[in-house]
């Protein structure tokens, strides 16, 4: 079969903070795709609020480059496995991956994911070490962890001959040798071109174009973004839509939109090889086929991993209901969440015994917290109850999702964090010492062991610990207690605002999480306790007035700092009787029952069954 000569798709793959991102930056300039005076952001390709301000890549996008006579397709993936369901849609679009490492850091556990999804599809690989201008890089030893890795995850020989090339995306240098770098991106495009096969030539056949990202636009309604893996389409062509239940359904393409640089083109005509976008089909989804009218063939639909962890929606009832938000009731709260799994493949909603709350699942408290950060960002208000592993049952055993954890840190701290993940049910794999102070820890334990671990690993290492994870495997459920909450919470009795006098004298119970003037509810948390218990106590309490002059009036009153939790940490200090009350201006923890009676009563109860 004859192969496409003048195309190329690749998907750039990484652990996350490994130079994906600005990567294909440099691709971009050095191609001559912008003009000369064109003004360009940094991290281009991450558009979204939140992967600006957080420096992470969320969603798939894709761009388009021209090389000489060459159009190279590139694929800008996320590096966290949060949003493997991204990873995995887009390796069905690709012939080839560019997997980039860090020249100091190594193989890390995204590292892993991303290149066994892409080894599992059979595509071919090679690989850029990255940030070769730092000081400590070793690009050698990164070299033969990288063939390592390869040998583990059961490359086959034709993988395992993967080419390499060096860079520093940040100096927007490359070369064929870690001491030769040239300002230029071009030993990256050459090796493209001659280790990464063209599509097959299959433009005479009939259409097949699988959808792989949705979007939309206010003008044309929902575009499909894809891959033509056979035939050739055209704007105007009546079209056959493969739905996912069986059902087909006849559309007319109404535009197709073809890609260049940063921006999106109009297109008259597209043909197998090509990566596009089409509109015309409102009613098109994530994996469908869109195929020739008189002949129905689809493609199979890509298989995405089951999501591994779930929280509770609520709709928000709590005394301050509907005081921040805009949409507050159940029929907005699930028409967001019915619209966010249109495009998120990797996301379940499912309806519970009651109208006014879902139980959604995702691949990791960080794919949840963007979503629930969005609709925050929108104006909804709802509550969210605290994290639970999903348990599957493989052959008739309990099986729980176990996490691959990597752990980068001074050598002073490796006892309590051993100590730490063992109490966690962890299991250590592999120890190194660098001999620059420096401990790699590598473990696997369980996904409910993490839940709430990254604030206690923070305190342990002084800020000085790196820890990163992804999920491993799914494994008979681990014994005994695992994980949780230590201590106890101090909650409000009363409702009011919190006053400096009382927080000062709450300040020896624990850590205040409000700031004077704060507004807070019966129920509502302000603090953490010193001890495992929970404290019921008084935080809007006043000075009393008296006509006696005090000695000490004129003295200045000196608060601790208080602790403000950002939503992934308000959602993972949740316990199993709390709610996180998250509306577009507060983040505020509550307890299920506000009143402490009943709340008492409640407790006795449970432990009476």
């Amino acid at each position: 079969m004859q192969e496409h000569k003048d195309i190329r798709n690749i998907a750039i793959i990484a652990h996350v903070d490994h130079g994906k991102t600005t990567l294909v930056d440099q691709m971009l300039h050095y191609s001559g795709t912008f003009r000369d005076n064109e003004n360009v952001d940094d991290r281009a390709m991450d558009t979204d609020d939140i992967e600006k301000e957080r420096g992470i890549t969320i969603l798939a996008k894709n761009t388009a480059i021209n090389y000489g006579d060459t159009r190279i397709n590139i694929l800008d993936t996320p590096g966290h496995a949060d949003f493997g369901g991204e990873v995995e849609r887009i390796m069905k679009m690709v012939d080839g991956v560019l997997l980039v490492v860090d020249a100091y850091e190594g193989c890390m556990p995204q590292t892993r994911f991303v290149l066994k999804k892409a080894l599992e599809q059979n595509l071919k690989p090679m690989v850029v070490l990255n940030k070769i201008d730092r000081p400590n890089a070793r690009p050698q030893e990164v070299v033969d962890e990288v063939l390592d890795l390869f040998i583990e995850l059961g490359a086959d020989d034709d993988q395992l001959e993967f080419p390499v090339a060096y860079a520093s995306a940040l100096q927007g240098t490359s070369g064929y040798e870690s001491e030769e770098q040239d300002e230029t991106m071009d030993p990256i495009f050459e090796t493209i071109l001659k280790h990464i096969p063209a599509p097959e030539e299959q433009t005479d056949e009939p259409l097949q174009f699988q959808v792989t990202l949705l979007d939309y636009n206010d003008y044309v309604g929902r575009i499909g973004v894809g891959r033509v893996y056979r035939g050739k389409m055209k704007v105007g062509d009546q079209v056959a839509l493969m739905k996912k239940d069986g059902s087909v359904k006849n559309h007319r393409i109404t535009k197709l939109f073809g890609f260049i640089g940063l921006k999106r083109v109009e297109i008259e005509e597209a043909e197998a090889g090509d990566i596009v976008a089409v509109s015309g089909m409102e009613d098109l989804n994530v994996g469908e086929t869109v195929c020739d009218v008189n002949h129905h063939d689809p493609l199979p639909i890509p298989r995405i991993d089951e999501p591994t962890l779930q929280m509770r929606f609520v709709v928000n009832n709590s005394p301050f209901a509907g005081k921040e938000g805009d949409y507050i009731t159940a029929r907005k709260i699930e028409e967001r969440l019915l619209t966010q799994l249109e495009t998120d493949v990797s996301l379940r909603v499912d309806e519970t015994e009651t109208p006014d709350a879902w139980i959604v699942s995702g691949r990791g408290e960080l794919h949840l917290s963007i979503l629930i950060e969005n609709m925050r960002r929108e104006g909804y208000e709802l509550q969210i109850s605290k994290p639970q592993v999903i348990i599957q049952e493989i052959d008739g055993v309990k099986c729980e999702p176990y996490e691959r954890v990597q752990i980068d840190v001074p050598e002073d701290y490796t006892g309590p964090v051993m100590e730490s993940l063992g109490a966690r049910k962890g299991e250590m794999l592999d120890m190194v010492n660098h001999g620059n102070g420096q401990v790699r820890l590598e473990f696997k334990v369980p996904s409910r062991g993490l839940i709430g671990y990254s604030t206690e690993f923070m305190s342990q290492t002084r800020g000085y610990g790196i820890l990163n994870h992804s999920f491993d495997a799914y494994e008979p459920l681990a014994q005994g207690s695992v994980g949780g909450r230590r201590q106890g919470v101090l909650v409000s009795q009363e409702k009011g605002k919190a006053t400096p006098y009382s927080i000062m004298a709450l300040e020896d119970r624990g850590v205040i999480f409000v700031e004077p003037g704060t507004e807070v509810y019966e129920g509502m948390i302000v603090g953490e306790h010193n001890r495992d218990n929970d404290l019921t106590v008084n935080i809007t309490k006043e000075k009393a007035l008296t006509n006696v002059r005090s000695a000490t009036k004129d003295n200045t009153v000196t608060l601790k700092g208080t602790r403000k939790l950002t939503l992934e940490e308000a959602i993972e200090y949740l316990d199993d009787d709390e709610y996180c009350e998250v509306t577009p201006e507060s983040i505020r923890l509550r307890k299920k029952i506000l009143n402490k009676s009943e709340r008492e009563r409640s407790q006795k109860k449970a432990k009476n069954l």
